[in-house]
């Protein structure tokens, strides 16, 4: 009797230690099991983000904008700042990248006011740098190509040149070519009136192109440059990180 007893205890005891080793430990998991960290989906998110919304401006984007002062030939010079507004929103890939309102700076770089008889008229700007509505600054480097102003033409060194006679040279040339006229016709008669308006027309000449010519681009008128060098911006609107 006491050795089914004591055989009995021994299979109760083995029983239990197998029961024991079976268990896994405390605290520990499984490598399936192992839980994803905050931290790490935190990061990848973060370095996600920048290429989904950074978009690259090619060179050769036309930008058209506004100025918010008048420049001229005669009332500006060299070194002066001038700015305008953009007037219609900049599209890439279907996303906004500079919205209309954007504020354009730049600076006159060339200006000049030859006599009629030398040339036409000029004013050069250099487009320096973009301001969003959020405040942000982008430095940019553009040329203007284009001018809505009539009577201007814009040459392949972005030079805006002006007209080479406006109408009131044309009344001014007229009115002394008249007046030429009628002093030979009080005179001299028809003979006289031809030969006077004659003098008076190449006195009026002789006049015309001794005068300096300005030309002027008032406030509001519409200029569209290109951009010469990528620009990297936030979709929306903004520079980009």
């Amino acid at each position: 009797m006491r050795r089914v007893l004591l055989v009995a205890s021994l299979f109760a005891a083995a029983t239990l230690c197998a029961q024991d080793n079976a268990k896994p430990a405390a605290g520990l998991k499984t490598r399936d099991e192992a839980p994803v960290t905050p931290s790490s989906v935190s990061s990848a998110e973060n370095n996600a983000t920048p290429s989904q919304t950074q978009l690259q401006l090619p060179t050769g984007t036309a930008v058209k904008m506004r100025l918010l002062e008048s420049l001229s030939s005669d009332g500006n010079k060299a070194g002066d700042n001038f700015t305008g507004r953009v007037s219609e929103a900049v599209m890439l890939d279907g996303k906004t990248v500079i919205p209309v309102g954007a504020t354009i700076e730049g600076t006159v770089t060339r200006v000049s006011s030859p006599r009629r008889i030398k040339g036409r008229p000029e004013i050069s700007l250099h487009p320096e740098s973009v301001t969003f509505p959020d405040g942000k600054t982008l430095n940019m480097s553009a040329v203007i190509v284009d001018s809505q102003m009539d009577g201007t033409t814009v040459n392949d060194e972005g030079q805006i040149k002006g007209s080479g006679h406006t109408r009131g040279d044309l009344i001014e040339m007229g009115a002394g070519a008249g007046g030429g006229l009628t002093i030979g016709a009080l005179a001299g008669g028809a003979k006289g009136a031809f030969i006077g308006a004659a003098i008076g027309g190449g006195a009026a000449m002789v006049h015309w192109l001794s005068k300096h010519h300005s030309t002027e681009l008032p406030a509001g008128t519409e200029l569209v440059m290109e951009i010469s060098s990528p620009m990297t911006l936030s979709a929306g609107g903004g520079a980009g990180r």
